[in-house]
Formats: structure tokens, C-alpha cells, sequence
């Protein structure tokens, strides 16, 4: 079949030389103060916002229970003793709690993710067709201001509070898939991994900052301010991203010429040239698309697990304190986003000085970011109450994990960059499921909270990640599929 007969490794290898003749046609615009790094960074400030909006009830949802069952320390119940902190008095504590339970908590944990996953697939085609700019922008703004709903909600019910989630993540849901579809127009290809780590690690300081904040703000004032001061940052970004980012290099106002021409040139033999036709078919029959999936599943499954439970596992198994808990349940991500920025320029330094092919430097790095996290996931399982190594083996498999930002993550835009935000759209789609399900098995197998209970959830994620790593190495490619570039043509199905 055309579609995988012209993917095979050994076309892999013109790929560096492809893309190197047609980079150096035009003069290479440098990074400093252009405009595709300008892009990188407020979009990576729009992630860093997605992510703080997202991972905030995580923290605040252990200060909104009532508690007044148990002692005042809020974690005489964990299963391990009480690790010490500093006494400090705690003020204004007046706002409600509830009396949810277990199965309630992870319903509204994961209650985001069916709002998320609506809006992958439509997002990337309305990217496509609409401009990602206003529609990345508006699906931030939106998610802001539900969020600064979120104390109304919750004081109407549990039921209310789900339903706003679910909101929340119809408006993040067209956020990947509409940067996707803006990078197709923004990155050349042989910066590719630098631009995206840069984008995407705002994800990963998001969850840095918002979890440790969140634990001082609930500390100091109360669970309601966690939402009033990330949804006020959401506002604030979106007036930023309105005057400051353009769809394409052709429509912003003052790119320069030279990194116009630059980005222009380097992307012509890789867009597709029939416009308005999507090859739908050779799409959902693609097998390093499905590939991509089966990786992002997977890789989500974990990492949504550990971002909506990680605070609950730091207080009822670890016993650390409302503050405490927020700082260390961020270590995992600082370490990600340090790994994620890394893996980026080692990637492009691979494919562009060493020429690495594409498809081996995406495997490499998807093997060592899924199997590297399911090993010291599996490892923290068995630390018991050894609080070091507990927060040391979380800490280095979400780190392991950020090298995968460089691999499966980004290599929607090596096999169709015309179509990555709908190809993101598909597999977010499917990635998204981990976060729907993934909270209520785990609170549902750790119902009385025993550390064998959490193990079987670490097993689970572990296994997970392995699957989607194999099913990758096989069928993972990193050329632009036919179909990708002549969209007339019979796709080879």
C-alpha cells in the first residue's frame, strides 16, 4: 500500500537531507526576539494557565472536606505518621466543606475530562477552518471564567460543580489541537522539537507553580481563593494573546521578512496541497497514527492518574500537610519540564547536526519517557513510609516521562503537518479517556486507603505505559504520510 510502503526505515534516511535542502535555500532567521519564539512563549504562558486551571481542584479538593471527624491536623488518619512541618496558625478559615465521599471525589476529579474530551476532534477541524488564534483564545477565556464560578458551583452541590467541570473542559478541549494546527503554519521542521518543548512546558510549570501555590492559598485564606487568582491569570493571558499572536507568519504585522521567507520556505514541500479537502479515510486508517494514539493513551493514563491523585496520595498515605503537600506533589512536574526543555534540543540536535532519522530519534525517546516512568512508578509502590524515596521515585518517573515530549508527543507534525490538529484532535480524544476513568478506578481500588491498594494502582499505570511504548516501536513512523501532501490522490487505501 502507498500510505506505509513509502514509510519504511529506509526512506527515513532522506528525511534529514530533505528537510536541510530545503531549510537552506533561505537565510535562517535567528531565534532571538523572532516572532515563531515570541509564539512559543505566550503559548507556553496560555499552557501554563490550561494546566494551572486544571490541577487547582487537585489541591484545593483536600482542604474543601469536612474533616471535623478526624483531628484538626487534617492527616492523623494517613498511613504513615504525620510528617512534622512548622506550626503556623492558619487564617480566615471560613469557607464551607463538604461531605463528599470517595466515589464523589472521583467523579468530580474526573467529571473535566468529559467535557475535554467533546471538543478534541471539532477543535481541530474549527482550527483549521476558523483560525486556532481566536479559538485557542476563547477556549482559555471561557475556562477562566468557570473557574471563578467554581465556589458558587460547589456551594450549590456536587452535581453543580461536575456539570461546571465538564464546562471547564469542553473549553480546554480545543487547546492542544488548535496549537497543533498553529504550529503546522509557525515551525520549521528541524526546529520542530525545540519550539514545541518550549510551548508545552507552560503544562508543565502550570502544574509547578498551581500546586504548590494552591496549598499556601489554602493555607493562609481559603479553598475559594484557589480559583479566584487562576481564573483572574486566565484573564489577564487572554488580553495578551489577542493583541500579540497571528494565525500565520503571512498575517502578522511585524515579522520580519527574512524569518517569513524562513518559515515560508522551509514548510512548502510539507503542507498539503489541496485545501479544504481532508483525507478522512487515509486519516483513521493510518497505522502510525494509531500508533501515536495507543502511545498518548497510555502515557495519559499515568500522568493523569498522578495529577488529579497525587495530593490525596501525599496526605493519606504520606501524611504531609495541606502546604507541605502542594510542594511536593509539584517536584514530579518541575522535574518533567526541565527533562521536556532538554529533550528538545537534544532531539533537534540529533535529527539536524548528527543526522539522527526522525523516526529513530521519536522511538528512542518514547522508549526511555514511557518505560523509564512505569519503572520507579512500580518503585514508589514498594517505599512504604520512606518519605524520600517516596517523593524521589515520583519525582524522577514524571521526569523520565517529559522526555517523551520529544518523541510520540510531537510527531502528529512529522507524518501530516497540514492535518496535525486534527490528527492532535483524534489522539487527545482517546488520550483524554485516562482522565475520565483513570480517577475513579483508582479512588474506587483505594478505598480504605491501604498502601497494597496504591500499589495496585501504580501496576496498572506501569503496565499501561509499556503497552502503548511496544505497539509505538512497531508501528511508529516519522516521514510525512502521502496522504499528508496530495490529498487528490487514492491514499493508498
Amino acid at each position: 500500500m502507498l500510505e506505509y510502503g513509502s514509510d519504511t526505515e529506509g526512506d527515513e534516511q532522506e528525511t534529514p537531507l530533505l528537510q536541510r535542502s530545503q531549510e537552506d535555500k533561505v537565510q535562517r532567521a535567528p531565534a532571538c526576539c523572532s516572532s515563531r519564539y515570541c509564539l512559543a512563549l505566550l503559548s507556553s504562558l496560555g499552557f501554563f494557565v490550561v494546566y494551572s486551571l486544571r490541577v487547582n481542584l487537585s489541591v484545593a479538593m483536600v482542604d474543601m472536606l469536612n474533616t471535623t471527624h478526624q483531628s484538626s491536623t487534617n492527616h492523623s488518619f494517613s498511613v504513615c505518621p504525620a510528617h512534622a512541618s512548622p506550626t503556623r496558625p492558619k487564617h480566615n478559615h471560613t469557607a464551607r466543606v463538604y461531605d463528599w465521599d470517595s466515589e464523589t471525589q472521583g467523579w468530580i476529579l474526573g467529571s473535566f475530562f468529559y467535557g475535554y474530551i467533546l471538543t478534541q476532534i471539532p477543535g481541530g477541524y474549527l482550527a483549521g477552518r476558523l483560525g486556532p488564534k481566536w479559538l485557542m483564545g476563547f477556549g482559555i477565556l471561557g475556562t477562566a471564567v468557570f473557574t471563578l464560578l467554581t465556589p458558587v458551583a460547589a456551594d450549590l452541590g456536587a452535581g453543580y460543580l461536575i456539570a461546571l467541570r465538564v464546562l471547564e473542559g469542553v473549553g480546554e478541549g480545543v487547546t492542544f489541537p488548535a496549537m497543533y494546527t498553529m504550529w503546522a503554519a509557525w515551525a520549521p521542521p528541524l526546529e520542530r522539537s525545540r519550539l514545541l518543548t518550549i510551548s508545552y512546558i507552560g503544562a508543565q510549570l502550570g502544574t509547578v507553580i498551581a500546586l504548590p501555590l494552591s496549598g499556601e492559598i489554602c493555607f493562609y485564606l481559603d479553598w475559594t481563593y484557589v480559583f479566584y487568582v487562576f481564573g483572574a491569570i486566565g484573564v489577564v493571558w487572554f488580553v495578551f494573546w489577542a493583541f500579540l499572536v497571528f494565525d500565520t507568519p503571512n498575517t502578522h504585522p511585524r515579522i520580519s521578512e527574512r524569518e517569513k521567507n524562513y518559515i515560508t520556505a522551509s514548510l512548502k514541500n510539507e503542507l498539503s496541497t489541496s485545501q479544504g479537502v481532508i483525507p478522512w479515510k487515509a486519516i483513521v486508517t493510518s497505522r502510525p497514527l494509531w500508533a501515536i494514539v495507543v502511545a498518548h493513551f497510555s502515557y495519559n493514563w499515568t500522568f493523569y492518574t498522578l495529577l488529579t491523585l497525587l495530593p490525596t496520595y501525599m496526605n493519606d498515605i504520606l501524611g504531609f500537610s495541606i502546604q507541605q503537600n502542594g510542594i511536593l506533589s509539584a517536584l514530579p512536574y518541575m522535574g518533567c519540564a526541565v527533562f521536556a526543555v532538554l529533550s528538545g534540543q537534544l532531539a533537534d540536535y540529533l535529527r539536524e547536526t548528527l543526522l539522527y532519522r526522525t523516526v529513530v530519534v521519536r522511538k528512542s525517546f518514547t522508549l526511555v519517557g514511557m518505560i523509564g516512568p512505569a519503572l520507579f512508578l512500580v518503585a514508589v509502590g514498594y517505599t512504604g513510609c520512606n518519605y524520600t524515596l517516596a517523593v524521589t521515585f515520583l519525582t524522577l518517573s514524571s521526569a523520565l516521562g517529559g522526555v517523551s515530549a520529544s518523541g510520540f508527543n510531537i510527531n502528529h507534525l512529522d507524518i501530516a503537518p497540514s492535518y496535525a490538529g486534527i490528527l492532535l484532535g483524534i489522539t487527545n480524544t482517546f488520550a483524554t479517556i485516562p482522565g475520565m476513568v483513570g480517577p475513579v478506578i483508582a479512588r474506587a481500588l483505594t478505598k480504605h486507603n491501604t498502601i497494597e491498594e496504591w500499589q495496585a494502582v501504580f501496576y496498572i499505570a506501569a503496565a499501561i505505559n509499556l503497552l502503548g511504548a511496544s505497539v509505538y516501536t512497531v508501528f511508529g513512523r516519522g516521514t510525512v504520510q502521502p496522504w499528508a501532501v496530495h490529498s487528490s490522490n487514492s491514499h493508498g487505501d
